[in-house]
This record gives C-alpha cells, structure tokens and sequence, in this order.
C-alpha cells in the first residue's frame, strides 16, 4: 500500500475502524498518523495516534491486548483505512470485546436481520421492557420461566425432526434459538462468548484430526 496516497486530515491524521477477522465485528476506531501507521506495518499490531495524549500508543502495550494485522484497506476517498485484525482479548478499555458494547440509541423499524441486531433487541427490551411485549413478558417472569420456555421448545424440535418435515423443523428451530438467545441476554452471554466457545472447540478438533493422522 503506498502511504502517500492516502488522505490524512490537516492534523495530519486518518481514522482507523478496527474490525475482528473471525467475526467481523467493529471492535474500535483508532487514529493514525503517518508515523504510528508505518509503525503498525512493520510490527502487525495496530498502533495508533492519542489525540488526547499527543502520542504514539502500541494497543495491548498495557494490557497484553494486542491486535495483530491481517489486512490494511483503505477507503474509496483514501481518507479512512479498514484494519482487520486478530485479536488477544478486549478491545475496549471497559474490558469488553468491543468499544461499541452499549445499548442502540435507535433502532429502525425495518433493519435488515441479523442475530447481533435481535441481541441488541433483546438486551434493549430487558433494559427498556415495552408494555405487552412477549420479551419483555419473559425478562419479567425471569429464569425460571425462560428456561421452562426452552425446555419446552426443544421438545418441539425433537417432534418435529423424528417426524421428518424439515419446514417444520425449521420453524421449531427459529423458536429454540429466540429463545436461547432470550436466555443468553438473561445470563449475560454475547454471541461473542459462543464463537469463541465455538471457535476453541474447532481448533482442537482440528488438533484431533492432525493426531490421527499422524
């Protein structure tokens, strides 16, 4: 990538969004000047520019946390670079994976679906329980309900997959996962702690197979 074709701002810096490569998640936005970029590509970690400090910052120095580069992209203007990394832990100070952990200040009423948009749901309805939602119905109820809710439609699932009919499968399925999720949001579980869970089995699996081989 030639730096020189890159747009800093007149003090001479160039916003970083930093984005993990497993889950593709934005786990911060960093600054950069000329030098600290340089710097992150000779080392491949991320290190940026203080704006409060007026200094260069290695992330992870402190904390262990570091971030290390796989790719720098920078935008169609060359204005704003893309940083995606693999990370060792937290990339937010509050020691959560990422800096935008908090609740949606507005939430529209047609977004395009993903499970990290009905985390933010869920978490926004346990928060801010509207009056006759089915969600905020079980928040209010608390574990025991919500788990009995599970219970029950893992049984439905069970049904419905000995009896072969995958559209119906599919749809008992839906209603498992709502409310897993609904469960996860009560006992504090990210869709983050699962993949990692997830990604930490799959490494050794990998391992196993590797062992066999051998």
């Amino acid at each position: 990538m030639d730096i020189s074709s890159l747009r800093f701002d007149d003090k001479g810096l160039i916003p970083a969004i930093i984005v993990d490569e497993e889950t593709s998640q934005v786990l911060m936005l960093g600054y950069m000047n000329e030098e600290s970029l340089k710097l992150t590509m000779k080392r491949g970690k991320t290190t940026f520019f203080s704006r409060s400090r007026q200094a260069l910052w290695l992330k992870g120095e402190t904390s262990g946390n570091y971030q290390h580069v796989v790719s720098i992209t920078p935008d169609c203007d060359g204005d704003t670079l893309k940083i995606v990394v693999r990370k060792d832990g937290p990339a937010c100070h509050l020691n959560t994976d990422t800096c935008f952990d908090r609740e949606p200040i507005f939430i529209g009423e047609a977004p395009g679906f993903s499970l990290e948009g009905l985390m933010d749901l869920l978490r926004e309805r346990k928060a801010n329980p509207p009056a006759g939602s089915y969600t905020s119905y079980l928040f209010e109820k608390g574990l025991d309900k919500i788990l009995k809710k599970v219970g029950e439609e893992t049984t439905e699932v069970i049904i419905a997959a000995k009896a072969e009919d995958k559209k119906e499968t599919v749809y008992e399925i839906a209603d498992l996962a709502y409310h897993v999720m609904v469960l996860m949001t009560q006992a504090g579980i990210s869709l983050q702690d699962l993949r990692a869970e997830l990604a930490s089995r799959h490494v050794v699996d990998k391992k196993v197979k590797q062992e066999k081989m051998t």
